[in-house]
């Protein structure tokens, strides 16, 4: 446990050493979770190392390409690369059975609010490149489902300052919630493709 802190505080002086290039870097490979990235760009905000605008956008674009790079691998390698490497990317073989399900069964709306429920965040962006999903209408989803995670983390990691470690039990609040409204858009959005199924068959 004690070399895993250590690994995190030396990535995060590096995060901290490169300013926004660190943030996008950090979100882009993800090697430690996006919101511990996301806190202590707060933080860095705090320090007035960098502007908060600035670390939202940098952000926001950071997480766009992790998953336009989970997209690629679905889409030109396919599920066998996930099966063979997947463990080395945290992405498990249960949770691509799960993913694959949502977007065959719900479409690629649930590209958006697949985001804010936590694994799936990630994996989804796999079954939307295997399908081939269009790539500007991936990027858009991905993007609206961004901004305000990014937000909210900056935005804590920014407050709690020098207190930007306990960014986990700040959040939570938050952060069920937004689940919350993220499964009832899901449902409203299976219900509208029902509605719009049933018609096109009367």
């Amino acid at each position: 446990m004690n070399a895993i802190h250590s690994m995190i505080g030396t990535l995060l002086q590096w995060v901290e050493s490169l300013g926004y290039f660190g943030i996008f870097i950090g979100l882009a490979i993800e090697v430690i979770p996006s919101e511990i990235v996301l806190g202590f760009g707060g933080y860095l905000v705090s320090k007035g190392e960098i502007s908060f605008l600035g670390a939202v956008i940098v952000g926001t674009v950071g997480a766009i390409v992790q998953q336009w790079i989970l997209y690629a691998i679905g889409r030109f390698a396919g599920r066998p690369f996930f099966d063979k490497f997947g463990k080395y990317i945290k992405i498990k073989p249960k949770h691509l059975d799960i993913a694959e399900g949502w977007f065959n069964r719900y479409g690629a709306g649930i590209v958006f609010t697949a985001r804010f429920v936590p694994v799936m965040r990630q994996v989804i962006s796999v079954p939307a490149g295997i399908a081939r999903m269009n790539f500007w209408f991936f990027t858009l989803l991905t993007g609206l489902a961004s901004i305000p995670w990014t937000f909210l983390f900056v935005y804590l990691g920014w407050k709690l300052g020098d207190q930007w470690q306990n960014i986990g039990e700040k959040a939570a609040p938050y952060v069920q919630p937004a689940i919350l409204v993220a499964l009832a858009l899901l449902v409203a959005y299976v219900l509208i493709k029902y509605l719009r199924s049933r018609g096109k068959s009367v």
